[in-house]
């Protein structure tokens, strides 16, 4: 294991959802919400020809017209490998980072991979590559694990990440 200050970090990186169209899916859901809460509650004319209660419509639009937003906004994937372990953080599903020692990791490549495919889309997610943490593009770093599975953690400079990895797990030389 990497020896050295376990504060000073060798590689950080924090990624959002950045996908244009799942903007436009999520902001359409809040402005439709947000539509049918003017009409029912302010104007008072039902929404929908089954209109739901005020009270439903009130709840779903905490959910869907602020909470989806909000969530949206809010998500996002830190990787920080440091000499004593690799951190990854997939806000605000994880309230403190996964810590993988490099004692669990067998090896590391950067790869090209089909989120839709092999994963089944963004975020935390399990399919047939294994687990995946990632919110857009198709780069990462694939981690082999001492346990024979794998996990993929997206990044935007996915050889940068590897090259971290690997030096950090390469042992380092007493300073005389």
């Amino acid at each position: 294991m990497a020896q050295g200050n376990p504060l000073q970090p060798l590689f950080v990186e924090q990624q959002r959802f950045t996908q244009w169209w799942l903007w436009v899916v999520v902001g359409g859901i809040a402005a439709l919400e947000w539509w049918g809460f003017v009409q029912q509650i302010i104007l008072r004319r039902p929404f929908g020809d089954n209109p739901a209660p005020d009270s439903v419509m009130l709840v779903i639009t905490m959910l869907f017209g602020i909470g989806l937003p909000w969530l949206m906004l809010s998500c996002r994937l830190v990787t920080v490998v440091r000499p004593d372990a690799l951190y990854v953080r997939f806000v605000p599903f994880h309230l403190r980072p996964r810590a993988i020692s490099y004692a669990e990791i067998k090896g590391c490549q950067a790869v090209r991979y089909s989120p839709l495919l092999d994963y089944g889309g963004w975020g935390i997610r399990m399919g047939r590559g294994g687990m995946a943490y990632n919110v857009s593009g198709n780069l990462g770093v694939r981690l082999q694990l001492a346990s024979g599975r794998h996990l993929l953690i997206g990044s935007r400079d996915p050889s940068a990440l590897a090259a971290a990895i690997d030096k950090a797990r390469q042992p380092q030389a007493p300073v005389a």
